[in-house]
């Protein structure tokens, strides 16, 4: 199975992309890609800057990567509640492609991290609401509330029951495939 992780932040020192990279690890069976929206960075989009100059090619490739996949591991960062600005434009961009949904019909494990005690729960409840009518399905979803002190980069995470919920939805999520 191939497998696409990313985390929704385009920060250089992202807990989500953190988090999403530790997620991965229970998938080492599997070929896990993970990739930085950095390298897909785009102008934000506008509906005339679309008709002027078409969808820039990294909408594109981006989708590639989506229709690569088997399953699609999504840490968002949560901005005021939302998205980020720079996972959103990726978003807005790749469901302007003629044809298609954006997350083309794949299972996702959504996942979010946060320094608080809701552990990104605004942007979860967003994106599970909105993704399934843009072609994804929610397979479960995981939240990692207090990032800082349930997290360490050596050891994962630190919370045992936390670590436990993401292991066993882990397991449920590849039990999809069988």
């Amino acid at each position: 199975m191939k497998i696409l992780a990313f985390a929704g932040s385009n920060s250089e020192v992202s807990i989500n992309k953190k988090l999403v990279t530790f997620a991965a690890s229970f998938f080492s069976e599997h070929e896990v890609e993970i990739i930085d929206l950095n390298h897909y960075e785009m102008p934000i989009y506008k509906n005339e800057r679309e008709i002027e100059n078409g969808i820039p090619q990294l909408a594109f490739d981006f989708a590639e990567k989506i229709d690569e996949s088997d399953l699609l591991l999504i840490s968002l960062a949560e901005h005021n509640g939302s998205y980020s600005t720079a996972f959103k434009n990726i978003y807005d961009w790749v469901s302007r492609i003629k044809g298609r949904k954006a997350y083309g019909g794949k299972p996702v494990f959504l996942m979010a991290a946060a320094p608080g005690r809701r552990g990104g729960a605004s942007v979860l409840a967003a994106a599970t609401a909105r993704f399934p009518f843009d072609g994804a399905t929610i397979l479960e979803t995981f939240s990692l509330p207090f990032f800082n002190e349930n997290f360490s980069e050596k050891d994962g995470i630190l919370n045992e029951e936390k670590r436990a919920e993401l292991q066993a939805k882990s397991a449920t999520v590849l039990q999809y495939f069988q």
